[in-house]
């Protein structure tokens, strides 16, 4: 009986401790994750759904494609605003240039960044819900460039969740 009581209570203890430590490797940010926000990219993206494409005028000069996690998609589907807490966005921005095999087609270029969107309302209580990302080659902008996204979105798509892709018909 002693023995058992000794290891429940080494168990529980361990336990304990195992939670403790999670926790509070969870409270740090990881090293990828963007500034003010924490947001880091999501694992398995590049197979979520195409949402919409999008082209950006010069100087930026690029094609994008927006994905969604299953839970952004559903919104999309019924027409769900606000977002539900749990959806992400990735947009995937690239350089824009001619075919060399058809002159009229424009193709995607070098990758430029990975734009990544959030709904957390707890967590980002102070962006309307939403937590920003912004990465080139793997790695979080600086802090000057995340300190852009929200008052942009703000600026211009308040009225959509300050979301601004639309779902491609």
């Amino acid at each position: 009986m002693k023995f058992a009581f000794l290891g429940a209570f080494a168990v529980s203890g361990l336990a304990v401790g195992v939670a403790a430590s999670q926790s509070a490797g969870s409270a740090t940010p990881p090293e990828n994750a963007s500034p003010i926000y924490g947001v880091t990219i999501p694992e398995g993206y590049r197979d979520w759904k195409f949402i919409a494409p999008a082209q950006e005028a010069p100087p930026l000069d690029e094609l994008r494609a927006v994905l969604g996690n299953d839970i952004a998609i559903e919104a999309y589907k019924k027409g769900t605003l606000p977002f539900p807490d749990g959806s992400i966005l990735v947009k995937l921005a690239y350089k824009r240039k001619q075919s060399t095999e058809f002159a009229p087609a424009t193709m995607l270029g070098a990758p430029t960044t990975v734009q990544v969107m959030v709904k957390d309302s707890k967590k980002y209580p102070d962006s309307h819900g939403w937590g920003f990302g912004r990465f080139v080659d793997g790695k979080p902008v600086d802090l000057a460039q995340h300190e852009t996204c929200l008052s942009c979105h703000v600026g211009n798509v308040r009225d959509h969740d300050y979301v601004f892709t639309r779902y491609a018909p």
